[in-house]
């Protein structure tokens, strides 16, 4: 039995899912429960803020980008219950697209072109700096970083003390702001597609207007993790800096190194 088996189902959810088959997504780090049923997934996690966010952000983005569709939001014994229709398609992380590197830059691209070519003037979610560094310092100061899920060498020699004296860091070298509908945490599992193109954006919870360059810091490391990695399988070429150039930009050193150093501390 699993452990989403064992909590009672608010009412409306229940009578939407009764009798249906459904697997556990176990990919990714989101600390939520995943159920994926044919058509649907249904997304359980702690009440928190940032879960009714979701669903929020998933309502306005109905029409401009390829998302889930809110069924159903509820909260219930501490509980937050999304439901949503599932968004069809591969993760770019499949087998298939690695290795096809090059087809997968230009997917990725395109994905990113699709967020940030969004009208963003009536977005209900920001995310920009100032929120998530005071975010990350609720964080810190509740002791929630997890030091065991951090880059080697962001801590300890040659890195930082401890999350504090990042976080300091972080305050300080802010870089310039260039805002975009942002999809918050753009690596590959949550960036569907199929042969002929992007199909749809999947994990949204940190969705909303903010800087292009962190997604594009979180997608060019994923990409690299996928391909040389810690999430590789095979030898395939490193492809990561060939997205700027599809982008058509270039690199900028310490805006990449600030939104990765950011992540560390959620």
């Amino acid at each position: 039995m699993d452990q989403t088996e064992q909590m009672r189902l608010p009412p409306g959810i229940e009578r939407r899912t009764r009798g249906l088959t459904y697997t556990e997504n176990v990919i990714g780090q989101s600390g939520a429960a995943v159920r994926m049923y044919e058509d649907m997934v249904l997304k359980i996690q702690p009440s928190a803020p940032w879960t009714e966010r979701e669903a929020a952000v998933l309502r306005w983005l109905q029409g401009k980008v390829p998302a889930p569709c809110v069924i159903d939001w509820e909260e219930r014994e501490g509980r937050t219950f999304l439901l949503m229709t599932r968004v069809k398609g591969r993760m770019a992380c499949d087998p298939f697209f690695l290795d096809r590197p090059e087809m997968l830059t230009q997917r990725l691209a395109e994905a990113m072109g699709m967020l940030w070519d969004t009208d963003i003037s009536d977005c209900p979610v920001t995310r920009d700096q100032e929120t998530e560094l005071s975010e990350a310092r609720l964080r810190v100061e509740r002791g929630l970083v997890d030091m065991d899920n951090t880059d080697p060498a962001t801590f300890g020699p040659g890195g930082f003390k401890d999350p504090e004296s990042l976080l300091r860091w972080l305050e300080r070298n802010r870089p310039d702001y260039e805002p975009v509908l942002s999809h918050g945490d753009l690596c590959l599992p949550n960036i569907l597609l199929d042969e002929t193109g992007v199909s749809g954006f999947i994990d949204l919870g940190d969705a909303g207007v903010g800087d292009r360059w962190r997604d594009i810091a979180l997608c060019r490391r994923s990409l690299r993790d996928n391909l040389v990695g810690v999430h590789a399988s095979g030898m395939r070429p490193d492809f990561s800096d060939r997205l700027f150039d599809v982008l058509g930009i270039r690199p900028d050193p310490d805006k990449l190194r600030w939104y990765l150093l950011l992540d560390e501390l959620f």
